[in-house]
Formats: structure tokens, C-alpha cells, sequence
């Protein structure tokens, strides 16, 4: 009966030492289960904030190109205004084309002669002078031409979807300065050729 007792005994030893380890093996399979879900969800959360700095980079750089839109824009306008601007000096004049005038007047008057004729005297004050001004006419003109073909043609330059449509009074201005230029531009060659406005003969 004693062995009978401790085999029995020494069995349930046996059982309950099993069934620990069965535990044991349960818990650290759980564990490692616990770590493993740990370690996907800080994986999803890193990447989840990957995703969220790209945003934001890529928000960063569709903001710094508004601005550098809008910033080309506000250029754009101002060089429409300047080249109307110049258009306008074309035709009315400017305190440069009436100093390189009186300027060439005075050389001529040195240089000539008091002894040269009606023709040469004519020539050298007042005609050279007058070609002076037209030349510098003819440059204010050129100057807004260029300047306001710059500002039609820009929109054509560059990526249609980032460049933002030009304002109707840009595009009115500028078209005003070409048309300025354009005729600035005649009229200076027309003075400077003696078509126009011709200094008067002699005889």
C-alpha cells in the first residue's frame, strides 16, 4: 500500500510538473505573441510617420511654389507697367534724349568751322542733334517691345500646372507697351533716316 501511495504520488508529481511546463511553454508563447504585436504596431507607427513627413514635405514644397508663383506674378505685372511705361517715354520724349541732344548740338557748334557753309553748319548743330534724340527714342521703344513681349510670352516657359494664368490687366498692359514700342520704333527710324520731319535745305 506505501508503494502503491507514492507511485500515485510520484505521478501526480510527474502530471503537474507537465502541466507547468505546458504553462510555462503558454506563457512564453504569449509573450513572444505580446512582443511580436508590439513590435508590428511601433513598425505601423514608424511608418505611419513616414507617410505623415512626406505630407508635410510635399505640403512644404506646394506652398513654397504658390509663393514663388505669386511672387512671379506680382514681377510680371510690375514688367508690364514698366514696359507701357517705356512706350510712352518712346513718344513723348525724355530728359535724356533732350540731353544727348543739346549735347550733340554743342559739339557741332565747336567743330564747325565759321567759315563752313549753310548746308555743313545745318548738318552738324542741328541734324546730327536731332538724330541723337532719335536714337534714344528708338532705344526707350526697343526696351518696352522686348520688355512686354517677355511678359506675353512667359506663360509659355514652364509647367502649365504650376504657373498660374496671367491676370486680364497684365496681359492688357503689356499688349499697350508692345503696341507703344512698335510705334516709338517707327517713329525714332523715321527721324533718324530724315523721312520724317527732314531738316530743311539750303537752297
Amino acid at each position: 500500500m506505501g508503494t502503491k501511495t507514492e507511485d500515485e504520488a510520484g505521478a501526480k508529481t510527474g502530471t503537474e510538473a507537465q502541466r507547468d511546463e505546458e504553462a510555462v511553454k503558454l506563457s512564453k508563447g504569449e509573450e513572444t505573441a505580446a512582443i511580436g504585436e508590439v513590435e508590428e504596431a511601433e513598425a505601423a507607427e514608424t511608418a505611419d510617420d513616414q507617410a505623415d513627413s512626406e505630407v508635410l514635405g510635399e505640403d512644404e514644397d506646394d506652398e513654397a511654389l504658390v509663393a514663388a508663383e505669386r511672387g512671379s506674378g506680382v514681377g510680371m505685372g510690375a514688367a508690364a507697367v514698366v514696359s507701357a511705361g517705356l512706350g510712352v517715354v518712346s513718344l513723348t520724349g525724355s530728359w535724356v534724349g533732350t540731353i544727348a541732344q543739346a549735347r550733340d548740338g554743342l559739339f557741332g557748334q565747336l567743330e564747325t568751322a565759321q567759315s563752313a557753309g549753310v548746308a555743313e553748319q545745318i548738318k552738324q548743330v542741328y541734324s546730327d542733334s536731332w538724330n541723337a534724340n532719335a536714337l534714344v527714342a528708338g532705344i526707350f521703344a526697343l526696351t518696352a517691345l522686348i520688355v512686354g513681349v517677355v511678359v506675353l510670352a512667359r506663360p509659355a516657359f514652364g509647367n502649365p500646372d504650376r504657373i498660374p494664368a496671367q491676370a486680364p490687366w497684365v496681359k492688357s498692359v503689356a499688349w499697350a507697351g508692345v503696341s507703344l514700342g512698335v510705334i516709338g520704333l517707327l517713329l525714332a527710324v523715321l527721324k533718324y533716316s530724315n523721312i520724317l520731319l527732314d531738316m530743311p535745305s539750303p537752297s
